[in-house]
């Protein structure tokens, strides 16, 4: 393995909303971010995984008024639902918090008041839909309509899903009220505005700097070479979260609010580990590096919004921001609102979490492709590579092992060539790993699977009839399955926790970047006993 330099990393997904439950789209960007978490552990970078719960905004008042529970304890319940979920699919954060915390109040109110004295923030006095029937100015969300540019149906009033247009919600086609199923009037407020123009010249030089996957870059371009504008950051009440300083009956919108909870869940993680240094990471000089892992219908935000918020507030920016795709199911987005909205709960019901893990890095990139599940895919996918190529590995190698020599492996490799040839490629897995290059990491795992197996098949062991063969070929045959077995884990750890821990039972030893260059010789394994379940190809679901 090549070495390389220790580093200080902080890794954040977006927030979760908590007007629902985990669905499959979220675990996807959190098993992507997870995985590179693991990966960098295995390297024994300091790297700290985080995220919090989005608790606020118009959509979570009007849950908590229809279901008469105050929100706070509404937030409460679903913030501990969100952790646990997290946790059966082995998602390791080191902290999932709120943001509906004294942390998060305390820099939400500290980054406005640094833009506020810096001048930065704005007073207008603008028009908005109004919501007649329930008496309240509808957010973005929950306005629909027929987008500006495209024309496409049934767009929400800040994005459009088709064509990927960032617009106002005064600029939609025939808007129409979530709520009421009405149209919607226009009414004047006096909003609080950030002015994001001030730092064009900042975001174009930010963005070129190789911060953005380069699709992403190009649609940034296209958004600077329009021309920004300034940002509204307060909504009216009725509202649920926290109210802006000095001023009546107006609250910070979700998503001036929501960002900062990569900063609060992280003050509180150090105020739990005193080891780690707050003020030493985010300042703007900085040498630790951030990294958000987003969906890319957010990618305005992350890109443009935020990076100009701490720049302005002297916070260190993030070091790079991975997008992915939506996730489809039967080609439809994965979505709540529209209706398509499998829950990551519903799903454990029928399958186990290593292999949905495995099947999204089979498809993740680091581009922002979507990525369709497809159940009999799925199924054949999981069983043909995890079972039938690299757990078989294992069970056909340690029968002989076992039952003819104790559990001890052979005392030499028997083909130095080949298990270099395995070392090579497991570089080059750890250079895509790296890279986000998931996809590739999977099919240089599956080709060592093959060739694995494909060595064995060839020196066809139990042709063997001679006792001298017996008991030095066929022993180093098997061994060699083992420790080919050995590297193929060491290389799918990050991504089949489950797995590689019942692998590392088996073969008695931890799976670690630092020793997979070392075989296992004269070595004790355990007596091999079933590492993963096949998966029923003809299983009735039900999500």
């Amino acid at each position: 393995m090549k070495k390389i330099k220790k580093r200080k990393i902080l890794v954040t997904c977006a927030l979760p909303y908590a007007n629902g439950l985990i669905h499959l789209g979220h675990i996807m960007e959190h098993i992507q971010a997870d995985i590179w978490v693991r990966f960098h552990r295995m390297l024994n970078n300091k790297i700290w995984f985080i995220c919090s719960g989005d608790t606020h905004g118009t959509a979570i008042m009007l849950k908590c008024k229809k279901e008469k529970i105050k929100p706070k304890i509404y937030v409460k319940k679903i913030i501990k639902e969100q952790k646990d979920i997290f946790l059966k699919f082995n998602i390791s954060h080191d902290n999932y918090y709120s943001t509906h915390t004294k942390e998060h109040l305390y820099y939400v109110n500290k980054l406005f008041l640094i833009l506020k004295k810096k001048k930065l923030i704005n007073k207008k006095t603008i028009y908005q839909w109004f919501d007649s029937k329930f008496n309240i100015f509808l957010p973005d969300r929950l306005v629909l309509g027929t987008c500006p540019i495209c024309r496409s149906n049934k767009q929400y009033g800040d994005n459009c899903e088709s064509c990927g247009s960032v617009y106002s919600a005064l600029d939609l086609i025939k808007p129409i009220s979530v709520l009421s199923n009405t149209k919607p009037i226009l009414k004047n407020s006096v909003h609080l505005f950030f002015n994001l123009p001030y730092f064009t010249n900042m975001l174009k030089n930010w963005t070129a700097s190789d911060v953005l996957q380069k699709t992403v870059y190009n649609k940034i371009k296209e958004w600077l070479l329009k021309g920004l504008k300034e940002w509204d950051i307060s909504r009216d009440a009725p509202y649920f979260g926290f109210k802006i300083p000095f001023y009546t009956n107006k609250y910070f919108y979700v998503w001036f609010d929501a960002p900062i909870g990569y900063i609060s869940s992280f003050k509180n993680l150090c105020d739990k580990n005193k080891n780690i240094n707050f003020k030493k990471f985010w300042v703007k000089s900085s040498n630790y590096e951030l990294y958000h892992f987003i969906g890319k219908d957010i990618i305005y935000f992350h890109s443009l919004f935020w990076p100009a918020v701490l720049h302005g507030c002297d916070f260190k920016k993030p070091t790079k921001i991975f997008a992915h795709g939506y996730v489809l199911f039967n080609g439809c987005k994965m979505s709540k609102s529209r209706g398509v909205n499998i829950t990551a709960k519903n799903w454990l019901k029928y399958f186990d979490s290593d292999s949905l893990r495995y099947y999204y890095a089979s498809k993740l990139s680091n581009g922002i492709e979507d990525i369709d599940i497809n159940i009999k895919q799925f199924i054949n996918k999981i069983n043909s590579d995890l079972l039938n190529k690299i757990v078989n590995l294992a069970s056909r190698s340690a029968k002989i092992i076992n039952v003819r020599f104790n559990s001890f492996l052979s005392t030499k490799i028997e083909d130095i060539d080949l298990y270099n040839y395995f070392l090579k490629i497991s570089n080059n897995i750890i250079y895509n790993f790296n890279k986000l290059n998931f996809n590739i990491v999977i099919s240089e795992i599956i080709e060592l699977a093959n060739l694995a197996n494909k060595y064995i098949n060839d020196k066809k062991p139990w042709t063997y009839k001679e006792k001298f063969y017996f008991d030095n070929k066929i022993h180093r045959i098997f061994s060699m399955g083992i420790n080919f077995f050995k590297i193929i884990m060491t290389c799918l750890k990050p991504i089949t926790p489950i797995l590689a821990q019942n692998s590392e039972i088996f073969l008695k030893i931890s799976l670690l970047w630092e020793n997979i260059n070392q075989p296992l010789l004269n070595h004790k394994i355990s007596i091999y006993k079933n590492l993963y379940q096949k998966i029923n190809e003809n299983i009735k679901y039900n999500f």
